[in-house]
């Protein structure tokens, strides 16, 4: 009798501990700005139950897991506090390639340490920096980010006011394992980040049938390259870059194919004899480039034209010189425009009338990626295509890998 009422207390208290460990999530989001149009949450308690329940199905990774741990320095003891949610930004009217984060520390000497030990550059007041990872350090937090332009306002903004608007998660996040969330003030539209064996989906709808069906259409392709987009997807993927390009150019489609190719490039140089007679040297060496076909279909080509040469984008020999390779030829009919390359010609598929982007791997790319690091290089070289869909307000991402003995969690 004595035991029983040990035991049962136990439990009770065994069963709320699990709950606060496991289930229990603090939903307020403490470190995202007001001028924030873009957000990736990261729930860390999901996708921590989605590995180790991953590495229980894999035996054989027990023990290198470990060993892994023990060499590269455990992100656990490195000074952070593990939020449940892990909050990345995006600031209004600042490059899309900037992206930053927040961090709790419950120790900053140790995060310092557990930096120089990953091999941090020190840049001074306590700012660090490795490759196109920046950090500042300030009292018991870290601003993270791919740039450190924003730092500053960051700082003033998250880190010294007193109080800041929070936003509950599940104004983001519905029961996935992340979500990316586009901002336009009290609008917001909701992506959810899924995880599977072989591939992940960002989506805004669980039906996925009517991407599955143009997806179908193209697997018997092997271009590098496949795209047709419609006016509303153009102005979508230009903002990211310039918000008034399709307006002005009067675009209304776009599609293109791309296949890659080794070539010979060759590079003259000159030497001096003994005589010093210029001499010139010629040395070869082998570039991948691609073969392309784009065409671009307008409300009025004239316009269209005029707004490509306003751009200084049309050169004497109609080049089109925003493509970096060259040789290409730009020209005008009733439509439109349209750019191929012109060291070997590729024909356009029959048009689809569907919004899609399909970029297969292909070996040739790895040439290209010399700045990249060893284990980016082998994550890219692991994937075997990069899908994109839209159809009227869904829209849907895939990035599928090559099959392996592993699921991505425990690959990459």
């Amino acid at each position: 009798m004595k035991k029983k009422k040990i035991i049962i207390p136990l439990l009770l208290l065994l069963a709320v501990a699990v709950y606060f460990v496991v289930f229990h999530k603090d939903k307020n989001l403490r470190y995202i700005p007001e001028n924030a149009d873009a957000v990736v949450l990261i729930d860390s308690k999901e996708l921590t139950g989605q590995y180790l329940f991953s590495l229980a199905k894999h035996p054989s990774q027990w023990f290198e897991g470990k060993t892994k741990s023990k060499s590269a320095g455990s992100l656990k003891d490195s000074g952070i506090r593990i939020p449940d949610f892990l909050q990345i930004f995006h600031v209004k009217d600042t490059k899309f390639s900037e992206w930053y984060s927040i961090l709790e520390l419950k120790d900053p000497q140790r995060f310092i340490t557990f930096l120089k030990n990953k091999k941090f550059i020190d840049k001074g007041k306590n700012c660090y920096k490795k490759d196109q990872i920046f950090l500042m350090i300030e009292g018991n937090h870290c601003i993270a980010g791919t740039s450190d332009l924003a730092f500053e306002t960051i700082k003033k903004k998250l880190l010294q006011t007193s109080v800041n608007p929070v936003l509950n998660a599940d104004k983001l996040i519905k029961n996935t394992l992340g979500s990316i969330s586009f901002i336009s003030g009290q609008n917001i539209q909701n992506f959810a980040i899924e995880l599977h064996d072989d591939e992940i989906e960002i989506k805004n709808n669980s039906n996925q049938e009517i991407f599955n069906v143009i997806a179908s259409k193209l697997q018997k392709g092997n271009q590098f390259l496949e795209l047709e987009l419609d006016q509303e997807n153009i102005r979508n993927f230009s903002r990211f870059f310039n918000k008034s390009i399709v307006d002005s150019s009067h675009a209304i489609s776009l599609k293109a194919i791309a296949n890659l190719e080794q070539v010979n490039d060759t590079i003259i140089s000159y030497e001096y004899d003994d005589n010093f007679n210029e001499v010139e040297k010629k040395t070869f060496q082998k570039i991948t480039q691609p073969n392309y076909s784009i065409d671009i279909q307008s409300k009025d080509a004239g316009k269209t034209w005029a707004y490509l040469q306003s751009k200084k984008w049309i050169n004497g020999e109609n080049q089109f010189t925003a493509i970096p390779f060259q040789p290409n030829k730009i020209t005008q009919n009733n439509d439109g425009v349209v750019i191929n390359s012109t060291r070997k010609t590729i024909s356009l598929s029959p048009q689809l009338k569907e919004n899609y982007i399909l970029i297969r791997n292909n070996i040739l790319l790895y040439s290209s990626l010399k700045t990249l690091s060893t284990t980016e290089k082998r994550i890219i070289s692991d994937i075997d295509y990069v899908w994109y869909g839209s159809k009227s307000q869904d829209y849907w991402l895939k990035i599928k890998a090559k099959k392996g003995n592993l699921p991505l969690i425990l690959r990459w």
